[in-house]
């Protein structure tokens, strides 16, 4: 069972993470607490010192204990947010190989010397010129996604994808059931659209298809959310099994299902998507960043043909359309074998540096794919993932904990730790003061 301070500590940094208790607000004296909660004035006293520890409050001599005036500290919050020169970057995965900058300067150079260059100067159609949707299309059905240059839309990245998604089929107070841990982006667009969450519970292999079900019968859920290969942050893979499951409760219950499969590319022999399931009811949502560059923002949702004219009623009122010097250049990387082989080059990087983590954090308990740029870390019970995060940045490395990820009002004490943001040489320096600090903490 929790040790009574830490139920205590949970709750109150809830409290200030939400807004809950505001910046500047004193908090009961030690003896008040200790005679609220009816516990020791020690416990009361230890209470506090977590707090201050995970950087929440400060106690100042003679005037008591204040909620500090903070932002989320780097790796807490859904923002990508300025990372020092000096840190080591463990939040985010911007992965980028060796040459990629000359590659650009030749696809640009390429670009620039063919086709009619003074048409990247008008206004597109919205969902993209047809000629890129067209190699975008068969690029698609060759990973495994079938699909024409009519139902693809072309957007500024996988989560404008997202946005579009949710803009253009959605409406406020809809109810969408996502894994109980999801991708935080999709967290922060149903708060931007008043969309309800509604929580599914995760396994070692995927949701919980059977409450899902449940969920539908008692709560009238418009749509469903899912990362079925290379979930994150857990980095499952769903069977095909799972998939049709999946795909026959959609049906069933009439969901919209939106597929994000921005990290599915790194998935050696993954089933196909669920959009090869149910394509009359998918949403796939996907694009370039991971396996080409965080930079080039280019992306791709692949629609049926009912809600075409929404989605890109939605690409008009955000962006008009996605610019086509970069769809051009993208696509012209596509029918040289540029994306190709960026792609083959980055899953091998992805496997070495999951074979180092595991090396590296030894018996520490890890929920990860053998694929992907990123795993978890649970922590013991009385561990908090905080103080573990707070810990790190004061050695400039960071990390995320589970909040940022988590659905419920019960975050797990857990940390996720990006890998594809920094040198492998960094990667083992940080991995094992992850793993140093984890130990400390787990022993105190």
């Amino acid at each position: 069972m929790k040790a009574r301070y830490k139920t205590l500590v949970d709750a109150y940094a809830q409290a200030i993470r939400s807004g809950k208790l505001m910046a500047g607000s004193r908090l009961p004296t030690h003896r008040q607490l200790a005679a609220e909660h009816h516990i020791s004035l020690a416990t009361a006293t230890r209470v506090y010192a977590e707090l201050e520890a995970m950087g929440l409050v400060s106690g100042e001599t003679g005037r008591g204990t204040f909620v500090r005036e903070i932002a989320l500290a780097v790796g807490h919050g859904i923002d990508q947010q300025a990372i020092a020169a000096d840190v080591l970057d463990l939040n985010f995965n911007y992965p980028s190989l060796p040459g990629q900058g000359d590659r650009l300067r030749e696809g640009l150079r390429q670009l620039a010397n063919v086709g009619d260059i003074e048409s990247h100067l008008r206004y597109q159609p919205h969902a993209g010129r047809l000629g890129d949707r067209d190699i975008i299309a068969h690029h698609l059905s060759a990973q495994g996604l079938a699909t024409r240059a009519e139902n693809v839309l072309i957007v500024n990245g996988a989560q404008h994808g997202l946005a579009v998604s949710v803009m253009g089929l959605l409406r406020p107070g809809d109810v969408v059931a996502v894994d109980a841990l999801t991708y935080p982006g999709f967290k922060a667009l149903a708060a931007l659209y008043q969309l309800e969450l509604l929580a599914i519970p995760v396994g070692d292999e995927g949701p919980d298809l059977d409450v899902l079900a449940r969920l539908c019968q008692i709560r009238h859920v418009r749509a469903v959310y899912t990362m079925p290969t290379l979930h994150n942050p857990l980095g499952w893979v769903l069977s095909a099994s799972q998939r049709r499951r999946l795909a026959s409760i959609a049906r069933q219950y009439d969901l919209l299902v939106i597929e994000d499969a921005a990290y599915a590319y790194l998935a050696a022999r993954a089933p196909s998507p669920v959009a090869s399931y149910a394509p009359e009811r998918t949403v796939y949502v996907s694009g370039f960043s991971k396996d080409v560059a965080t930079g080039i923002r280019v992306g791709m949702v692949v629609c049926p043909d009912a809600w075409r004219p929404a989605l890109e009623r939605a690409i008009r009122a955000t962006t008009w359309n996605t610019p086509s010097v970069m769809s051009a250049l993208v696509c012209q990387w596509i029918v040289d074998g540029t994306v190709s082989k960026l792609a083959t080059q980055k899953r091998r990087d992805a496997r070495l540096r999951q074979r180092l983590a595991r090396d590296i954090l030894g018996p520490l308990p890890i929920i990860s794919h053998p694929d992907s740029w990123f795993l978890w870390l649970p922590l013991a019970d009385e561990s908090r993932a905080d103080r573990v995060a707070k810990i790190l940045m004061d050695q400039h490395i960071s990390v995320s904990t589970a909040e940022p990820f988590c659905v419920t009002p019960n975050v797990p004490q857990a940390i996720r730790v990006a890998l594809g943001s920094v040198s492998m040489e960094q990667l083992s320096v940080a991995l094992a003061a992850v793993r140093a600090v984890i130990e400390y903490e787990q022993s105190r």
